[in-house]
């Protein structure tokens, strides 16, 4: 006789599909999870927390999610407009396109839960062709909010965390990169992003992300839990997540704000955000993980603990075929002068030898 189930926990494992609000109802996804909770309770041969990454229950936080119908938004809602960002029944566009325009969207209320998984949902699209559009846009974990500036619509030199959509590349002409391209940066304070090198000296880990023009919309996960960063990213509409980073030994300090941004310069495109959803996670954890939580020393400045895993390699930039050849001139001018200098001596030389021998 099978087992009585008398309460249903719905857990899942470390990956999930992305869905949309359009995709399925979350009243039917719950229940179809919660049947699949309870055969999975009841059947011998269910999954087992050894044979998952981990295991965890998730929780959506309301009050740092910002999803349809954007009731409120700037005013009475819990998230701020700034810039050029405008809001429309369908998304929230933080920049048009159309040139040298800067917007964002900023969380009000700090961000106290530990392990979390953010899910972003988003759009980039223009009229540009390729290689003429930008600049792209930016999810945002930091210390300060509300600051205009040239990282994607946000100050440089921020303290937390930055994940940037590169839709146009700066400095890799030779394209050992696909672009658009997707990155993450951990910042200090005193770290700088370097927009003519595409962020490559303070990236800490990214990938090709071909967002843009595309038929659908693009989804995002960025989740951080116990101090390991992972992003993963659905680009293509199949729903499945494809991973883009995984960096552990990662310290974010609590009360931070989440925010998206973007910007365009003399290059554009539509940058439309959709959906912002944060769950907390609830990990199972051992006791001496929960001991080993509180004899940790509380963290106020992000930063990695393994700091090779985020050592770039940065090679001399070789001459250019012009400097090249206005070094061989002056090489060779050199060398003429010297050699002129060299036979006006041997001349006057060898004029004073046959002086002296008559």
């Amino acid at each position: 006789m099978a087992p009585a189930v008398t309460e249903c926990k719905v857990r899942r494992a470390g990956r999930l599909s992305p869905t949309s609000d359009s995709m399925v109802s979350s009243e039917t996804l719950r229940k179809w999870t919660c049947l699949l909770a309870a055969v999975l309770c009841v059947s011998p041969g269910g999954v087992s927390s050894a044979d998952s990454v981990y295991e965890m229950e998730e929780f959506l936080k309301r009050e740092h999610s910002l999803t349809k119908p954007y009731q409120g938004l700037g005013s009475s809602s819990h998230w701020d407009l700034m810039g050029n960002a405008m809001v429309t029944t369908d998304h929230v566009r933080l920049t048009p396109d159309l040139q040298s325009r800067q917007g964002a969207v900023w969380s009000r209320i700090p961000c106290y839960v530990r392990d979390w998984e953010l899910q972003v949902q988003f759009k980039v699209h223009g009229q540009g062709k390729k290689n003429f559009h930008g600049d792209g846009l930016a999810f945002w974990l930091t210390k300060e909010r509300m600051q205009n500036g040239p990282v994607f619509g946000n100050m440089n030199h921020f303290i937390g965390l930055g994940v940037f959509v590169d839709t146009y590349t700066n400095e890799d002409k030779n394209r050992e990169r696909v672009y658009p391209y997707m990155s993450a940066m951990l910042g200090n304070g005193t770290l700088s992003y370097d927009h003519t090198r595409d962020g490559r000296p303070t990236e800490i880990g990214g990938c090709t992300a071909m967002v843009r023009n595309v038929n659908h919309d693009t989804f995002l996960l960025i989740r951080y839990i116990r101090n390991r960063l992972t992003i993963m990213m659905d680009v293509e509409g199949h729903r499945e997540w494809r991973d883009c980073a995984d960096i552990t030994g990662v310290r974010l300090p609590l009360g931070y704000y989440f925010g998206a941004s973007s910007a365009t310069g003399d290059l554009s495109d539509n940058h439309d955000l959709i959906s912002m959803k944060l769950y907390e996670l609830t990990v199972d954890k051992t006791k001496e993980e929960l001991a080993q939580r509180e004899e940790e020393e509380e963290v106020t400045v992000p930063r990695m603990d393994n700091i090779q895993q985020v050592t770039v390699e940065v090679q001399e930039e070789g001459m250019s075929g012009v400097q090249y050849a206005v070094t061989a001139l002056f090489s060779l001018l050199g060398l003429g002068v010297l050699g002129g200098i060299g036979l006006m001596a041997y001349g006057r030389w060898k004029e004073k030898s046959r002086k002296r021998f008559y």
